[in-house]
């Protein structure tokens, strides 16, 4: 059940989900607990522009 949980949490973060969402929906008293537990899975500053920048000059026919 634990890897379930820890699977569910790094696919939400993954996707750019607020901590505190997936605090919540985790049961997590406190968004500080989900974070220490959870930053390692979080996508990096450069990893969320990388993606940004993409986006904006991905060509129509590649965007579904």
């Amino acid at each position: 059940m634990h890897a379930l949980r820890h699977f569910y949490a790094s696919v939400l973060l993954a996707a750019g989900e607020s901590i505190k969402a997936v605090s919540e929906y985790l049961g997590h008293a406190n968004p500080a607990l989900t974070l220490r537990v959870y930053a390692h899975l979080m996508p990096s500053s450069q990893d969320r522009t990388r993606r940004a920048v993409d986006a904006v000059f991905r060509h129509p026919d590649e965007i579904a």
